[in-house]
C-alpha cells in the first residue's frame, strides 16, 4: 500500500515522540515507532512499555496497513530531507518500507505490527477536563524537584491531589518541595495519584501553544491524557507519597521580599566560588540588607555581595545549596519573591510576591553552617 504525508509534518510528529523510545529497550521491537494507516489518517504510537503516546496527521490514501518502522533511521533520514512531500510504499507481506522523495529513494526493513505493544485503554476510570495552561504550569512548576533517586520510587513522580474541585501538583526530592494549586477543577472527584515524571516530560513537548482543554482520566493502574490528536497513556506509580503538608512550616516569624532577578544573577556570580560539592551558599539578613557569601576553603576562593531587601524580622544567618535556590527562582515567573524564614535549621518557604500570582509553594531545606556546629 501507499500513503503521501509532508516530510516537515510527520518529522513534527515523531520528534513528539522520540522521548519515548527507549535505546536499550527490553522488548527489540519497541526501536520502532508503530505506523497504523487508515481513512486517510497516519497514526504513529511510540512506547517504552510504562508510557506510550499516539499522535495523528492526515495522509493522501484510501488503503490501510500497519507497520513497525525503524525510529532512529526514519528521525535521520526526514531531518535531512527538505520540506516536500514523500511517498510512502509498505510491503504488508515482508513489512518492507521504501520512501520516494524529490532527493532520492530510501529502503527500510520494518517488523510486523502485530508484535508492538497495545497501549492499556481506559477503563472504569475517573474523568477530568483542564486547560492545557494548567498542565503547562504545573510542569513548568514542578518537574524540576521531581527525585531521580530510584531507591525512592514514590518521588520519581509528580502527586496530583483532587479534593472538593482543587488539584495539588506536588513534587519532592527531600531537599526541596513544590506545590502548585489549581482551583476549579472539573469533575467530581476526591483521590490521589502519582504520575511518572518521564509522562510529564514528555506532554511537556507536546502541549499545544494555544489553550487548548485536556481530558485526564485515571484508574487505579493507569493515567490517560487526550487532547487534539494527541492520546498518552502511562503507568501510575503505586507507592505511597510522603505526607508533604506536615512538612511545610506554618510558624514564620521573617519575611523577606526581594527583586528576583537581582538575586537570581547574584546567585550564579557567588556560586562560582562555592565549594563544588556542598554547593553551599550562606544569607546573612539584618536592616534590609541581604549579605550573599560563598567560599570554597581548599581553593581560598571567596565571594560577597549586598542586596537591598524588604526584611522584617530578627537578624538571621542561614545557608543553602546555591543550585537548589537558582533552580528554584529559574522556574518562577514573577518580578519579586517572598522568602518565610524561622529558625536556621528549619525550611524556609518561597512564593510569587505579587497579588494575583499563580498558588505556587516552593520549600527548600537549610544546609548547616560551619559555625552552627
Amino acid at each position: 500500500m501507499k500513503f503521501i504525508v509532508s516530510s516537515a509534518a510527520l518529522l513534527k510528529q515523531l520528534n513528539s515522540l522520540k522521548g519515548l523510545v527507549p535505546s536499550n529497550p527490553v522488548i527489540p521491537i519497541l526501536e520502532n515507532f508503530l505506523f497504523e494507516i487508515g481513512d486517510g489518517l497516519l497514526r504513529v504510537t511510540a512506547s517504552d512499555l510504562q508510557n506510550a503516546m499516539t499522535l495523528e496527521t492526515a495522509v493522501e490514501t484510501d488503503e490501510k496497513a500497519n507497520v513497525a518502522v525503524p525510529a532512529r533511521m526514519l528521525l535521520d533520514t526526514l531531518r535531512n530531507l527538505p520540506e516536500q512531500p514523500i511517498t510512502f510504499t509498505i510491503d504488508t507481506e515482508s513489512h518492507g518500507i521504501e520512501i520516494l522523495s524529490d532527493n532520492g529513494r530510501y529502503t527500510l526493513a520494518g517488523e510486523d505490527a502485530g508484535d508492538f505493544p497495545r497501549p492499556a485503554e481506559p477503563k472504569n476510570t475517573t474523568n477530568l477536563l483542564f486547560s492545557s495552561d494548567v498542565i503547562s504550569s504545573a510542569i513548568s512548576y514542578a518537574l524540576f524537584a521531581v527525585s531521580s533517586d530510584e531507591m525512592k520510587p514514590a518521588m520519581n513522580g509528580i502527586f496530583v491531589n483532587l479534593s472538593d474541585g482543587k488539584t495539588n501538583f506536588v513534587a519532592t526530592d527531600s531537599h526541596r518541595l513544590v506545590r502548585y494549586r489549581y482551583e476549579g477543577t472539573e469533575g467530581n472527584s476526591n483521590s490521589s495519584i502519582i504520575i511518572p515524571g518521564k509522562a510529564f516530560e514528555q506532554l511537556k513537548n507536546a502541549l499545544p501553544s494555544s489553550p487548548q482543554e485536556i481530558q485526564l482520566e485515571f484508574n487505579d493502574t493507569n493515567v490517560f491524557f487526550n487532547f487534539g490528536n494527541i492520546k498518552m497513556v502511562s503507568r501510575l506509580i503505586d507507592e505511597r507519597f510522603p505526607d508533604y503538608e506536615n512538612v511545610i512550616p506554618t510558624s514564620n516569624d521573617k519575611n523577606l521580599n526581594i527583586d528576583r532577578q537581582q538575586l537570581l544573577s547574584s546567585l550564579k556570580r557567588i556560586s562560582i566560588y562555592a565549594n563544588k560539592t556542598s554547593q553551599q551558599i550562606r544569607f546573612k539578613l539584618e536592616n534590609n540588607n541581604l549579605l550573599i557569601s560563598a567560599e570554597d576553603v581548599d581553593f581560598s576562593n571567596e565571594a560577597k555581595e549586598n542586596l537591598p531587601c524588604d526584611y522584617d524580622g530578627d537578624a538571621l544567618e542561614i545557608g543553602f545549596n546555591g543550585k537548589f535556590l537558582m533552580e528554584m527562582l529559574s522556574n518562577l515567573n514573577c518580578d519579586t519573591v517572598h522568602f518565610e524564614f524561622s529558625e536556621p535549621n528549619r525550611a524556609a518557604l518561597l512564593y510569587p510576591h505579587e497579588a494575583g500570582e499563580e498558588d505556587v509553594l516552593m520549600l527548600v531545606m537549610p544546609v548547616m553552617l560551619n559555625n552552627y556546629y
